[in-house]
């Protein structure tokens, strides 16, 4: 594993003279809190690599070399998040093996099983919920690690060709800019939503000040002791002492028993917090009131997506690669056939066949 300056220095000097750069990379998501980059894979001309992000090194000139040169990756998405947040990477190409098989139709997308069709390289299904921030790495990690890059080259190889072959190399150039570009815009935390974990929209607003002051508690109680919030305290919890709270019912009893004192006596303070705030500062509901479509443009929305349904039958792939059911609805909105939104393939075929019809009226 590389994990010197001067290893990395001659590692990046080879990697230069490569026609082909494969990468992945580990994180510790199920371990740490904030997750973080906890190993990167490379394969290339020379060989394979992994790279220690964890030693204290400067990756800079690593980034730097890889910043210009097409990239290949296997469902890059979380990858490319990854490498943003770390360490403000954003390459220029990639191409994506995962998009590459769902853009020609096959069913089953994941890098074991397209390996085994394509190359008939059987791999171990490998390790994935251990913890990657583990030093030494166990020899069984290094080696699934490694596999994760190693057939890449030799995939995309056979992948590109039939994307050739069927006339959809410009599709997958097109979803993986766009996978780029949406990989690419920063986080953006609402203090107004982020706190609204799943069922607890239905408590009353009493009851969700409660939660606010437990999210945020817990928040803090992930990053000192570096733990995935969820096992501090559940969303289920969350909302179980929330409304407990709200009844005048709260009880340390609600809690698990392997919270310390310190921690009990946290959950305590954050419910004491929320329950002390004045009406006018709890919480607004957030009432889902959805858009009811006219006629019309249920008629489109119908329309559209028999299009789509049609032009995924023949060519044999997922409709939601099309158009998501969000975005039909969208079109459907619109007063004229506005592609915005839409890939130029996408497009292309939503709306080479799409008859007059659908067009709302002037």
């Amino acid at each position: 594993m590389i994990a010197s300056f001067t290893e990395l220095n001659l590692f990046i000097a080879s990697l230069e003279e490569s026609p082909w750069i494969a990468v992945d990379t580990e994180a510790d998501s199920l371990h740490a809190y904030p997750e973080k980059v906890c190993l990167i894979q490379i394969s290339y001309a020379g060989g394979d690599a992994l790279i220690d992000p964890l030693a204290g090194l400067d990756l800079t000139p690593l980034w730097v070399a890889l910043q210009n040169r097409p990239l290949i990756l296997h469902g890059a998405d979380y990858d490319l998040r990854m490498l943003r947040r770390g360490y403000s990477f954003i390459p220029s190409t990639v191409f994506d093996t995962m998009i590459a098989a769902r853009l020609l139709g096959e069913p089953q997308f994941g890098l074991s099983h397209l390996v085994a069709k394509f190359l008939n390289v059987q791999l171990e299904k490998g390790p994935q919920k251990m913890d990657w921030g583990l030093r030494p790495l166990p020899e069984r990690m290094e080696v699934y690690a490694r596999n994760d890059t190693r057939h890449l080259r030799d995939l995309s190889n056979l992948l590109l060709d039939q994307l050739v072959a069927k006339g959809r190399l410009s599709w997958h150039q097109e979803t993986c800019g766009q996978l780029i570009r949406d990989c690419a815009r920063p986080d953006l935390v609402d203090r107004e939503t982020q706190w609204r974990v799943k069922g607890t929209d239905r408590l009353e607003r009493r009851a969700q000040a409660v939660v606010r002051e437990l999210y945020y508690w817990r928040e803090q109680e992930a990053i000192a002791g570096d733990i995935p919030p969820f096992f501090i305290m559940s969303h289920e919890l969350m909302a179980r002492v929330a409304e407990a709270a709200h009844d005048g019912n709260y009880s340390a009893a609600l809690l698990p028993s392997r919270y310390s004192g310190a921690r009990r006596t946290g959950v305590a303070n954050a419910v004491a917090r929320a329950l002390a705030l004045p009406h006018s500062e709890w919480p607004s509901r957030r009432w889902q009131a959805g858009y009811s479509p006219s006629f019309v443009e249920q008629q489109r929305f119908e329309e559209l997506k028999k299009i789509r349904d049609a032009a995924a039958i023949d060519n044999g792939i997922d409709p939601t690669l099309i158009a998501s059911k969000a975005m039909l609805s969208q079109l459907a909105q619109q007063s004229i056939d506005d592609e915005s939104g839409l890939l130029p393939w996408q497009a292309a075929l939503l709306f080479r066949s799409s008859p007059v019809g659908i067009k709302s009226p002037n």
